[in-house]
Formats: C-alpha cells, sequence, structure tokens
C-alpha cells in the first residue's frame, strides 16, 4: 500500500478505537478535535508520529484519507468538507442522520471522484463474519426469520446521545448496526413496524434508559426482529442473533463467548466502552484496512459501501418514524410510506 497519511477527525471513544488501528497499519496519523483533547491522544500516540493539528485546513493539507469519528450530528458537514478538498472519507455510523442527507454525501462524493466508506464494524467482528459466510454458503437455506438483539448502558458520558435530533436516538445510533446486518443476510427491506419506550429524548443523566423493537419484512418474504436497549449503568452488554431457515438454525450470544468484551476507552468508566475482541484480528484494524486498501491501492471493494450505509439509514428512519406513528411503514423504490 502507498505511504498511508490519514486525518482523524475526534478523539473521543470510538477514535481511541480507530487510532490504535491506523498505526497497527503503520499509517501516518494527524488528529483534529474541537473539544481540546487531539492534543492529549496525539501525545499517548507519540511514539508512532501522531500529530494533533488545530484547523480543518491544516489537517486536509497533511492526509490523503479522512476518518470521521465525531458526533453523529458532525458527520455530514465534516465529510463534505474533506470530499470537497479532494479526500477519501471514511465516516463512522450512521453515516448522517437523515435519508437525505446521506444521499447528499454519496453525491457529494461521486461528483468529487473519491471514495466514501461507512464505518460499520460489526461486519468486521468474527461471530457476524462468521454468520454472513454460514449463510451465504447455504447452511440455513434461505433466511426465513432473524433475531438480533444488542444492549448496553445508556451513554450518559456523552449528552448528545440522549437528544435524538443530534444522535438519531437508539434506532439510529445503536440498532442500525443489525439493521444492516438483517438487510445484508435477506435482502431488501420493504417494511417496518417498530416500537420504543423509555427516555428517548431526554437529558443523559444516570438512570436513564431506552428500548426499541423493531419488525422487518424483507422483499424475499423473511421476517428480522431487533431488539436494542440502552439500560442501567450495570447492564452488560451483550449481543445475540438466531437467523433460521428451511435447512437449520444459526446463533450466536456474546455472553457465552470469551473472546467478546467491552473495553473502557480514554476516561470512561468499565462498562462504558467499545466493543473488543481477544482474537488476534481486530475488527477495527481489518475495517479500516480494507477500506484504506480500496481507497488507495486499488484493492477490492470493500464488503460494506456507502450504498449498503444509505440502506440502513432509510430501514432506521422508517423505524423511527413507525415507532411515532404507530403505523407500519413500508419502503417503496427508497421512499417512506406510512400505512
Amino acid at each position: 500500500m502507498p505511504e498511508l497519511d490519514v486525518g482523524l477527525i475526534g478523539a473521543g471513544g470510538i477514535a481511541r478505537a480507530h487510532l490504535p488501528a491506523w498505526t497497527a497499519l503503520g499509517a501516518k496519523v494527524t488528529v483534529l478535535s474541537t473539544d481540546g483533547r487531539a492534543e492529549g491522544l496525539a501525545a499517548e500516540y507519540a511514539a508512532h508520529g501522531v500529530e494533533a493539528v488545530h484547523s480543518l485546513d491544516e489537517l486536509l493539507a497533511r492526509c490523503s484519507l479522512v476518518d470521521v469519528c465525531t458526533p453523529s450530528f458532525t458527520h455530514k458537514e465534516l465529510a463534505l468538507a474533506a470530499m470537497a478538498a479532494g479526500k477519501h472519507v471514511i465516516c463512522e455510523k450512521p453515516l448522517a442522520l437523515s435519508v437525505a442527507d446521506a444521499q447528499e454525501m454519496i453525491d457529494a462524493a461521486e461528483a468529487a471522484g473519491v471514495r466514501l466508506f461507512p464505518a460499520h464494524v460489526v461486519r468486521f467482528f468474527p461471530e457476524y463474519e462468521a454468520l454472513a459466510k454460514a449463510v451465504a454458503d447455504g447452511a440455513v437455506g434461505e433466511p426465513a426469520v432473524l433475531r438480533f438483539t444488542r444492549s448496553g448502558s445508556y451513554p450518559v458520558w456523552a449528552p448528545w446521545f440522549a437528544d435524538a435530533g443530534l444522535s438519531g436516538g437508539i434506532l439510529l445510533d445503536q440498532m442500525i448496526h443489525d439493521f444492516d446486518f438483517a438487510r445484508l443476510l435477506a435482502g431488501e427491506v420493504v417494511r417496518v413496524h417498530a416500537q420504543a419506550r423509555g427516555r428517548l429524548t431526554a437529558p443523559a443523566e444516570a438512570g436513564a434508559v431506552a428500548a426499541a423493537t423493531a419488525v422487518l419484512t424483507h422483499a424475499s418474504g423473511a421476517v428480522s426482529h431487533v431488539h436494542g436497549v440502552w439500560g442501567l449503568p450495570d447492564t452488560q452488554f451483550r449481543t445475540t442473533y438466531r437467523v433460521a431457515g428451511r435447512d437449520g438454525v444459526l446463533h450466536h450470544d456474546s455472553l457465552q463467548t470469551q473472546a467478546f468484551r467491552v473495553v473502557a476507552q480514554g476516561e470512561r468508566a468499565a462498562g462504558q466502552g467499545i466493543p473488543a475482541t481477544d482474537l488476534a484480528r481486530n475488527p477495527f484494524e481489518a475495517e479500516l484496512g480494507e477500506f484504506a486498501a480500496a481507497a488507495l491501492a486499488g484493492g477490492p471493494e470493500p464488503r460494506v459501501s456507502a450504498h449498503d450505509a444509505l440502506a440502513a439509514v432509510r430501514i432506521a428512519a422508517a423505524a423511527a418514524e413507525s415507532a411515532l406513528t404507530g403505523a407500519a411503514v413500508e419502503i417503496e423504490s427508497g421512499e417512506l410510506v406510512s400505512r
């Protein structure tokens, strides 16, 4: 791979998961953050040549690829600025807070002749890689009924999570991982019916909880049940899946897998961290390496595209509308229609 110059925007939890992956890939990384934490993060990785800058223009002048690891409501503006400067962009999930904004980002990448990659890291976790391969190899036949759960403590460490206008709430911020994976396994989603409860838009504080359930109907006739929880501070991080078809059932529970854990990032307390594995292959390194190779070294197309991210945002938007109105929402030619 050519010399890898990366501009990392953000110095919070997810940036702290991306940075060691970049250094493991041999990247020269420049960090920018508006909250004053870039200098401290760069100092921790000074032995790897990581440096902090104080403006977006300075960062863009020093990199060929930009990694956006900032709060969700800032993704579009930062990605558009980077792409306008001719930089390839990796953007944390969700790609944007609305279907229209996600489409605008994709259109801007195409107009600028650069690549836009969505950081849907769950596709790179070994438990989910194994599931995708098994389904593709016909282990269960055609998927018919799929169930996904994802739970953890309410993200009170950053108040913007609790404002659905800034984070998209639990449906867009957390459950988008499973919406994306359900679509990967069972195909396009044509109907969504969702319910949400708890403190979805209240100020983030100790004791806040939120939960949501969405039923997705796929064009194939398959049905996916997705459940997400942001619970009390002692809620253990856990993911499960169960995929059934005529020829068998595939299932997984992270609590039964010692290789799966949550590691604290930065100054967060234990349990308020980023999922990681004890396996030799770091999912974040695999994800970022795949994106960088595709953008800079003529590598194969990554396993997840910006159009996949757009579809996941569309499913989450349909779920949010359904939870608000109580009606099922159909997705017709990319448009949401309440029924």
